[in-house]
């Protein structure tokens, strides 16, 4: 499975879920995530996407730091289980 595939899976599990997973592009800041996820109740979420068993760049595992350094929430997933486990958590507001 491919890391596209991945990412397409999170936007339309996040719609069907109510919320919308915005491409994050940020220029002049290499290595942000993916997705910029938002659900109802101002839940915003950070989320980098990979190929299966692949892990962030350390630019990008710094990009993730800074954001969780100013409180925001982040995620890495390379998998559609974490994604749906992502999905399931956010649903009962237990992140």
């Amino acid at each position: 499975m491919r890391e596209k595939d991945i990412e397409e899976y999170l936007r339309k599990k996040v719609k069907a879920a109510g919320g919308k997973a915005y491409k994050f592009e940020s220029p002049g800041n290499d290595g942000v995530p993916d997705r910029l996820v938002v659900f109802p109740g101002n839940n915003i979420y950070f989320v980098e996407l990979k190929a299966p068993g692949k892990k962030p760049r350390p630019l990008q595992v710094k990009q993730m730091r800074d954001l969780e350094n100013f409180d925001c929430r982040v995620g890495v997933f390379d998998s559609k289980e974490k994604v749906d486990n992502f999905i399931k958590l956010v649903s009962q507001g237990e992140i």
